[in-house]
Formats: C-alpha cells, structure tokens, sequence
C-alpha cells in the first residue's frame, strides 16, 4: 500500500504546487474571514494561520523535491487529463521551472510567518489571496503552453490586486488604480500576441513553438516576431523595465511589507517568461525569427540598470529606494540573458536567486526600521534614534552590501558571473562599464540611506519603548531571509552547478521538443521511453502516464 501511494505521489508531484494552493485558499475561504480581528486574533484565526503557514511549508518541501529530481537531469513532463501534447495542457519540469519554484515558496515561508504577526488581521482574506497569488507564481513556472501562462498571470494579478490595497489607506488605492489598469492593458495586449503566434503556428505548445518555429518561412517568421515582441511587452511591464518600469516604485512602496516582499518574485515571472520565449522559443536555431530580441534585450537591461540606481538615489523614503534596486537587479539579470550565451544565462540565473531573497528581505526591514523611528517612519530625514540600533543596523549592513555586490557576499559573485560572461562577447565593455558604476552608486545610495536612519538622528530624541518591530517574530522572519541570501554565498559552487546545468538544458532545444513531443511529435509524448538528450543526460517525457 505504502508503495501504491509512493508512487501516485510521485506521478502527480508536479501538479501539487498548483493544486496545493487552490485548495488551501479554498479551504481558508469556506472558514470564513471576519476580519478587523486583533493581532493575537481567536481560535479561527490561529486556525487559519496554522493551515496556511503547514501549507506553505509542505509547498516548500514538494519544490525542493522537484529540485532535487530535476538536478538529475530528468525532464518531467505531467500531461493534464492524460492528453498529450500538443493537444493538451502538459506542465513541464525542469531544471529552471523547479528552481523558481524552490525560490517562491522558500520565500513564501518566513514572509507569511512575517504577515502572521498581525499584518494578516488588517483586512479580509489575506491568507486567501496570499495562496491564490502563489497558485498563479507557481503556475506560471510549470505550464508548457502559452495560453496557460496567460491564465495564470491573471489568477496572480487578481491575487495581487486584493494583496496591494490590503490594510487600505489613500496611497495603496491610487497605486492599486494605475497598477490594475496598466495590467489589465497588458493582458489585452499579451491576447493579442497570443492570437499572431497561434494564427502563423496553429500551436500555443512551448515545444511545438520551438519546432514550428524554424519550419516559418521568411514572411511567417517576421510576422511570428511581430506576435513575440508584442509579448516582450507585456513580459517587460511584468518584469519592470525601461520604459515600462514606472509603475513599480509608487506600487511596491505603497504595499504592505509582506506584500511587497512577495511581489519580488512577481518581477521574476516576468524575466522567466522573457527567457521562455525569446531564450528558448526564438533562441539559436529558431530560422528566420532567431535571436529576434538580441538587438533590443541588452541594451533595455542596461538602460533599466542606469535609471535605477538614478531613481533609488533620488528617493526620499526607504521603501522607494528598495523598489528601484528592484528595477535594477532586474536590468542586472536582463543582462545575463541579453548577451544569449548559456555562461551569460547561467549567471542571470544565479543572479535572480539571489537578488529575489535580497529584495524580499529588505522590504521586511523596511518596516523593522520605520516602525522604531515615530513620525518620520520610513522617509530619509533625521528622526529619533531607533530602539535596536546595533539589530537593525547589522541587518542593514548586510542587506545593503549583498545588494550593492561587496565581496565575499553573493551579489559579489552573482555580478562577477555576469561580468566574466560578458568577456569574450562585443558588448562588454558596455557591460562592465554599466553594472561596475551602477554598483558603485547604489553603495552610495544605500550609504546615504544607512548614514541618515542610525547616525545623523536628533539630539533630543528618544527610542521608543514600544513597538512594533521589536517583535522576535518580525526579527526572525527578516533575519531569515537575511540569513538564505547567505547560504548562497557558502554553496556557491553547486549552486553554480546547476545554474550551468539549467543554462545548457535551456539551450538544447531539441531535447526540450523531444521530452514533451516525443521522437516524432504528438501523442509519443506520453510514453515513458527515455532517450539521450544534451551532455549525455536521460531525459523522461513523463512518468505515471499510460502510453
């Protein structure tokens, strides 16, 4: 019995971090939500952290399965309903989806232990939206097929709408007005390049994209671009970059803090979608649409870096300082996928882990420190010294040097990767001109910052003796995170490992096409013969499925 369930357990793992989730928020909904509850809160409300806290952590645990399966070299494809792709939804597991899967629900844990400290009791619903915004992340991770992606950016952009005016207040509801209108622009546009690529191909299948796609002739493929670099778009307002990156700042700086700690991951789907398309789809090899964005990428990820760090030394208030750094560690990775080569991704790759967890951290630091300094909260002007200097300001310190990229912290060795890779390619003198400036300006910034909040504070003020960010659980959840952004710099080497493994498992196209088609497409893709895809690696089409 123990092995029957083994192994259905082991057939469906890819689909539990979406189902995981749905059921969760629509096992938290049916238990009601009163809201205006106090922090400590009654019997429901622990019951209902308990649920979404155990759940979040079984959904950490599950991706670090499909982590570890993954590192194998297996490409684990879950046919839905047992049809086979191309005519049916298929969810796709390899090395880069499980990755991001382990990086949204590892950070999923100490932001929701965080919100748990009272930030859940300011309005309705939030554990709810906070599962349904990790169904739509996760989905969007796994899905093999375009449409699908589509539907889950909408399933976590509705999450986020109810997420981001979560504890109201009259700057949330005007960030909520532009973020919700722009998206809704967006999805109206990614339907329209979702109608091109259908209409050229007959196929919305990643795999059967990648293989059509070199089938086009010259005036299919032009017009197959056209379809793609309207979805750059829409990936690109996602991801925030230049010119699509303003909406960012006021919104990430408006929401909550463990809000907005979230919403690191949410840049990342839009990077990962951007490496989907235009890395894999229309990657080398793609005929006449190949490399479509290569003369675009780069320079955008490059300008993004630029006006970043402009934007985060001219901000007034922490909070918009972290969301330009933001936009930065976005241009940063842009970069590494810009310049096409598997070393180049394999950095942006490591890069993003990194960057993701920095970011998440300090949005909760944020908060930490604005809640000790009375009026002037989080704005950058003298106040009253903080109740735990030495605390915060060692946590500062090191989230601010591991954004900056001082050594021997892993922003250090993410930029590095990205500097090596750009060595032998025409652009890298733009390139280390570029991220070594920006780096050494958003020192300065976050110098600037640091100098303000714990040094120049007023004569006659007084901690606070009270309040809420002397909370040991507040402290931890940050702390955490703080402490995983380490981790990355003592196993930098495995981690690196399989950031070159994911690099070139992305480059093998026809592995790709291979695992989720079959030899010769269609419905080989659900048997379970293995076949040797790139480096030598056995590659499985699926697992479970009845041929």
């Amino acid at each position: 019995m123990s092995d029957a369930l083994y192994t259905l357990f082991s057939t469906h793992l890819p689909v539990l971090p979406v189902l995981l989730p749905l059921f969760t928020a629509a096992a938290i909904l049916i238990m009601g939500d009163r809201g205006g509850e106090s922090s400590h809160g009654g019997p429901r409300l622990r019951v209902r952290r308990m649920l979404s806290l155990g759940s979040v952590m079984l959904g950490a645990l599950l991706a670090w399965r499909l982590m570890i399966e993954a590192a194998t070299g297996t490409l684990t494809v879950y046919p839905l309903g047992g049809w086979p792709a191309p005519f049916g939804i298929v969810l796709v597991i390899d090395r880069l989806s499980a990755m991001m899967l382990v990086l949204t629900w590892t950070i999923a844990v100490p932001v929701l232990w965080y919100a748990a400290g009272g930030w859940d009791t300011h309005g309705r619903h939030f554990h709810t939206m906070f599962h349904f915004l990790l169904m739509g992340v996760s989905g969007a991770f796994v899905t093999g097929d375009l449409f699908n992606l589509f539907v889950f950016f909408e399933v976590l952009l509705i999450a986020s709408y109810v997420l981001l005016v979560h504890g109201q207040g009259r700057d949330r509801f005007k960030a909520g007005v532009h973020y919700v209108v722009l998206n809704l622009v967006a999805s109206a546009l990614f339907l329209v390049g979702l109608a091109i690529v259908y209409g050229v191909t007959g196929t919305l299948n990643m795999a059967d994209l990648a293989r059509r796609v070199a089938l086009l002739g010259p005036d299919e493929a032009a017009l197959f671009t056209t379809g793609a670099m309207v979805m750059l778009v829409v990936f690109g307002l996602k991801a925030a970059i230049v010119p699509l990156y303003l909406w960012l700042p006021g919104t990430y700086a408006a929401a909550a803090a463990p809000v907005a700690a979230l919403f690191a991951i949410m840049t990342k789907v839009g990077v990962y979608s951007i490496i989907r398309v235009h890395g894999v789809i229309l990657g080398e090899g793609a005929g006449h649409a190949a490399l479509a964005a290569q003369p675009w990428l780069l320079p955008i990820a490059l300008t993004t870096m630029v006006l970043g760090v402009l934007g985060a030394l001219a901000a007034h208030s922490l909070a918009r300082l972290v969301s330009y750094l933001t936009v930065v560690s976005v241009g940063t990775i842009l970069v590494g996928v810009g310049l096409f080569t598997p070393l180049a991704m394999s950095a942006a790759l490591y890069y993003m882990v990194h960057s993701t967890m920095v970011i998440a951290a300090l949005f909760l630091l944020v908060e930490l420190v604005a809640s000790q300094r009375g009026a002037a909260e989080d704005h950058l002007q003298p106040a009253t010294p903080v109740a735990q200097p030495i605390l915060l300001g060692l946590m500062t310190l090191l989230g601010a040097a591991s954004a900056a990229g001082l050594p021997p912290l892993p922003g250090f060795l993410g930029k590095i990767m990205v500097l090596e890779s750009a060595a032998l390619t025409p652009a890298y003198t733009w390139v280390w001109s570029v991220v070594l400036v920006v780096s050494f300006l958003t020192l300065i910034g976050l110098a600037r910052a640091g100098s303000i909040l714990f040094w120049n504070v007023l004569p006659s003020g007084k901690p606070p003796s009270e309040n809420s960010g002397s909370s040991p659980r507040l402290m931890l959840a940050t702390l955490g995170l703080l402490a995983l952004s380490l981790v990355l710099a003592v196993a930098a080497s495995p981690l690196k490992r399989y950031t070159d493994a994911a690099a070139d498992q992305l480059a093998d196209r026809a592995g790709y096409v291979q695992a989720v088609l079959g030899p010769v497409g269609g419905a080989a893709a659900a048997t379970t013969r293995p076949y040797r895809g790139g480096e030598g690696e056995v590659i499985l089409p699926g697992k479970g499925v009845k041929p």
